[in-house]
């Protein structure tokens, strides 16, 4: 990294923004330490990424890997919390250990993480299917489709989420 005035240090840029951007994140999260733990986080991201280099506007670009972390970050607790709901909906005797529970919402994430990008039909579709045990026919009714599109949407699923190396 360049000591360029244009293109400061990641350690000049950490001083400089470091506060601000944990008082911006607190004011979305409404949580100090998640959101010290997320500023922490932009500044990692920023380091492992080319973007430090070529900083023109360092609040602009904070800014925007901050909101995709908070967004992220909302994503999992949905899941989460959908997770969690379901467990709290299953019978005592198929209760699981904390190790299964932490397993199974680190599953969840990985399969909500490959499949964002996908049409938000095809998303439905598999999970029409898989979780709540529809059909294809009973998919293309439900989603106003036809049962060829169905297909197609899990083919475009299956793909992502079987051949696809991130």
């Amino acid at each position: 990294m360049s000591a360029n005035p244009v293109h400061p240090s990641l350690g000049t840029l950490y001083a400089d923004h470091h506060g601000w951007l944990r008082g911006l994140l607190n004011k979305k999260l409404g949580c100090r330490h998640k959101a010290e733990d997320l500023a922490q986080d932009t500044f990692v991201k920023l380091l492992s990424s080319e973007l430090a280099a070529a900083i023109r506007e360092p609040r602009a670009l904070l800014t925007t890997v901050a909101n995709a972390l908070v967004v992220s970050h909302w994503r999992r607790q949905d899941l989460e919390r959908a997770y969690l709901d379901a467990l709290q909906a299953t019978p005592p005797a198929w209760a699981r250990s904390p190790e299964d529970k932490a397993l199974a919402l680190e599953a969840l994430a990985q399969v909500d993480a490959r499949l964002r990008g996908l049409p938000p039909n095809a998303c439905r579709a598999f999970l029409m299917a898989r979780l709540e045990g529809l059909s294809y026919p009973e998919i293309a009714a439900e989603l106003g489709v036809s049962e060829r599109m169905v297909k197609k949407y899990m083919a475009q699923v299956m793909h992502r989420l079987l051949l696809q190396d991130d």
